[in-house]
């Protein structure tokens, strides 16, 4: 199970490079998108595994890992400020920065949280759902998602 993953991940992220045009892809640019996703997969497992250390509910786990996701509520206010709402919410700086007042405010109960969020960035990340453009939704910084990325593909 864990190979067949491994290799998903392996030819998702190696065909996302193609969607670039020749002259803006920079060489070596599937190897980066497989690093990135990698360590999707690291944050993923790290978090979860210190999760499940701290002793909190799994039920509080489920209910609050989608919440990160209400943040593409911004794209009702265009691609320009949903972009940045998005980014905002799903960089690891967020999370760690409650993570790290979590520690500095003796607030122990913030630490299961940051590490849900931590975990939901990670999972993303793996499946390819990066740092988003203004351009639109669909632009990311692990490639482009969606039917066009598949018509990108099976054009090249």
């Amino acid at each position: 199970m864990p190979h067949c993953l491994i290799r998903r991940i392996m030819d998702t992220s190696i065909s996302t490079a193609n969607t670039l045009p020749p002259q803006q892809a920079p060489a070596g640019v599937s190897t980066v998108v497989f690093l990135l996703r990698l360590e999707g997969l690291a944050a993923a497992a790290l978090s979860a595994a210190f999760y499940a250390r701290t002793g909190a509910s799994w039920w509080l786990f489920a209910a609050l890992w989608i919440a990160p996701d209400f943040s593409m509520l911004g794209y009702l206010a265009g691609a320009g400020w949903g972009a940045r709402i998005y980014n905002a919410i799903h960089s690891y700086a967020t999370p760690a920065t409650l993570a790290v007042s979590a520690i500095v405010l003796r607030s122990p109960v913030l630490i299961p949280i940051a590490l849900i969020w931590i975990n939901h960035i990670g999972v993303d990340r793996l499946m390819g759902y990066g740092l988003k453009y203004s351009t639109g939704f669909g632009w990311t910084h692990l490639g482009r998602l969606g039917k066009r990325r598949e018509e990108a593909i099976a054009a090249d």
